[in-house]
């Protein structure tokens, strides 16, 4: 049952009761208001910003296109976890370990429906493969992807969505 369907149930129900009847303002009934937004659907409609999503995106421009190559740390090729580390170095002065199996143990988990901007987020890619990318906002994030080179996803896309494991949280709200 919808939170209007109850009002309105409970509006009726107490309309014979003149000291008892009520009516909520319009703007509580509103679909836009705070009554019916989920945690989930506020996160991903609130618009990301700050300086730590601009010093990534301005990274990721450096990045933008460079081929994937397994084990590949430079503009010539570069893998997921290695993309990471110099996003990360470079937009926030963070060192992170050169594996994902090592940064998938760093920061704190984040439920996906908290995600913010430079959160990381891990996929299970094959039956031993694991994938690293950065949250940016608008369930988009950045990666190195073996087919596409560095790119922006989107995290509701179905592959990613089916593959996704966790994400974590490795540079501080004030980042």
């Amino acid at each position: 049952m919808t939170f209007r369907s109850l009002i309105s149930i409970l509006s009726l129900s107490f309309a014979s009761f003149s000291a008892l009847s009520f009516q909520l303002p319009a703007s509580m009934l509103a679909p836009h208001n705070a009554f019916f937004a989920s945690p989930a659907k506020t996160a991903l409609e609130q618009p990301e910003t700050g300086p730590l999503r601009s010093r990534i995106l301005d990274q990721y421009q450096k990045w933008k296109g460079t081929q994937y190559q397994w084990g590949g740390t430079t503009h010539r090729g570069v893998d997921c976890s290695a993309l990471m580390q110099h996003l990360f170095s470079d937009a926030a002065h963070l060192s992170l370990p050169r594996t994902t199996g090592e940064q998938i143990r760093r920061g704190v988990r984040v439920a996906q429906y908290r995600l913010k901007a430079g959160d990381l987020v891990f996929f299970q890619t094959g039956p031993h493969r694991r994938h690293v990318g950065v949250y940016i906002g608008g369930s988009q994030f950045i990666h190195a992807s073996s087919s596409q080179g560095v790119t922006v996803s989107t995290l509701t896309d179905n592959y990613w969505q089916a593959r996704f494991i966790t994400a974590r949280r490795v540079a501080g709200s004030t980042a």
